[in-house]
């Protein structure tokens, strides 16, 4: 039996999952908070309650994620783009590529048939082309986040952002709600902002099909059909797209686990994740 562990601390929400032999056996999502230490100390004694498994039981851990440098008792760290890029192809085998949304970044990937990356973009720093964006719309508009994609689908006069910054964004919407738009008009304008953000980028990479799109994001229907209408396509989207880069973190710890170590005189590393594809993948 070979059990193996992934922690994503993001900025907003971080996660985690078990799997053993491909198979998930836990997961678990909360809020970050502050101290990504605990947060991770947290998940991972969720994870491990869940499974009924002590910690001496996990074969291997991965961490990424921002935060992932405060998974101290992780084996090694790896860039989520990895990840999400492995993560989407044991899921969908032909995609070839993926709009991944995450808190703080949005990134478009294209794979090969193993999951390994052949290119990709990612969003500038400024957060509204993230996942951050909706969430601080949705505070302002007082609504859970959950509900804001189906609520915005009732939209018939989406609101105009005239302003590519999340920060000015907000105080754009502040306006509006002052200005009397609806809350779905700005919901809906909120989306379509968003949607060409992700569609600038997936072109940027060079549009492929079939495509996926995963991060918490992808579970508002709303920017899905944004999305979908600028680009022309459909999209698929995982039952439960949060866990895409967990599933893919967790078959890199196999993967990870079983390569032969090879003595070599120790370099410094300035690098705290590797964008690297591991040599046996």
């Amino acid at each position: 039996m070979a059990l193996f562990m992934w922690i994503d601390i993001g900025s907003g929400t971080s996660n985690g999952v078990i799997t053993e032999d491909g198979k998930l056996l836990a997961y678990h999502l909360l809020t970050s908070g502050v101290n990504y230490k605990q947060t991770a100390q947290k998940i991972r004694d969720e994870l491990l309650e869940k499974a009924k498994l002590r910690p001496e039981d996990i074969s291997f851990t991965v961490a990424t994620g921002q935060g992932a440098n405060n998974v101290v008792f992780s084996n090694q760290q790896v860039a989520d783009i990895r990840c999400c890029a492995r993560g989407i192809n044991q899921i969908f085998p032909l995609v070839k590529m993926v709009i991944d949304v995450q808190g703080q970044s949005s990134q478009v990937i294209r794979v090969d048939e193993h999951g390994h990356i052949t290119n990709f973009a990612v969003s500038e720093k400024c957060a509204s082309g993230s996942g951050h964006f909706l969430e601080v719309i949705a505070n302002i508009l007082q609504m859970p986040l959950e509900d804001i994609g189906a609520f915005s689908l009732r939209s018939s006069n989406p609101v105009v952002f005239s302003t590519s910054c999340a920060v000015f964004g907000e105080s754009e919407a502040v306006s509006r709600v002052a200005e009397g738009a609806s809350k779905e008009d700005i919901l809906a304008g909120v989306n379509k902002a968003l949607a060409e953000k992700l569609a600038a980028l997936a072109h940027r990479v060079g549009l492929e099909e079939p495509c996926a799109m995963s991060g918490g994001a992808a579970l508002n229907i709303g920017l899905v059909k944004k999305v979908e209408e600028k680009l022309g396509i459909h999209l698929l989207v995982p039952p439960q797209p949060q866990f895409v880069t967990a599933l893919g973190a967790a078959i890199l710890a196999k993967e990870e686990s079983t390569k032969p170590v090879t003595l070599v005189q120790a370099k410094p590393d300035h690098s705290s994740v590797s964008l690297e594809e591991p040599d046996i993948l």
